[in-house]
């Protein structure tokens, strides 16, 4: 064969390789919009390049995979709602307290559903990875509670965060009916 011939045939190949690579990051990309929803427009934003970020959201979902994560049973989801009707009834009095039991209460229930608790991003990463829609919610009742610690938020923040701590609380008891967005929260 001619060495025109073998040069086609490298040019066709090298366009059908570059055209499978297009076609499977163009998917990896849409599996990541759809898993991670909102958060992968955050994690995005927060990282220096959209490939960037994508690797940090895949490596959440390895991270995710190798949890043992397991649902509460009846007994424990009732037990855990009983105790957010009672921390929600205390805002009143003591919205501090209220606020940071609430906190508490979130945390006791990722850790009885099997998530680490050694640091709150990783916290937040990871339930990002199953609850991408109220992550940020989660986000936002945590800084509230340290802006609190600064002396720079109000009542209406921490009953904010009440409603931020109440929709991952109502996703971690699989209780989605009560869920809000961050946007619905304001």
């Amino acid at each position: 064969m001619d060495v025109w011939v073998w040069i086609v045939i490298a040019a066709v190949a090298l366009a059908v390789v570059a055209a499978a690579v297009l076609a499977w990051r163009a998917a990896r990309r849409a599996r990541l919009r759809e898993t991670f929803g909102p958060e992968y427009e955050r994690a995005v934003a927060d990282a220096q390049t959209e490939k960037e970020a994508e690797r940090e959201l895949g490596q959440r979902l390895k991270r995710r995979d190798e949890l043992q994560l397991r649902r509460l049973s009846q007994e424990a989801a009732e037990r855990y709602e009983q105790e957010w009707e009672d921390v929600q009834a205390r805002f009143v009095d003591d919205p501090v307290g209220a606020t940071r039991e609430a906190d508490r209460l979130v945390q006791q229930v990722m850790s009885e559903r099997g998530y680490p608790m050694d640091e709150f991003e990783r916290r937040a990463e990871l339930i990002s990875v199953d609850h991408p829609e109220v992550v940020e919610n989660y986000r936002r009742a945590h800084e509230t509670c340290l802006a609190y610690d600064r002396g720079d938020a109000t009542t209406e923040d921490l009953r904010q965060a009440m409603v931020h701590y109440r929709s991952l609380f109502a996703e971690l008891l699989e209780r989605r009916e009560a869920t809000t967005t961050p946007e619905e929260a304001r």
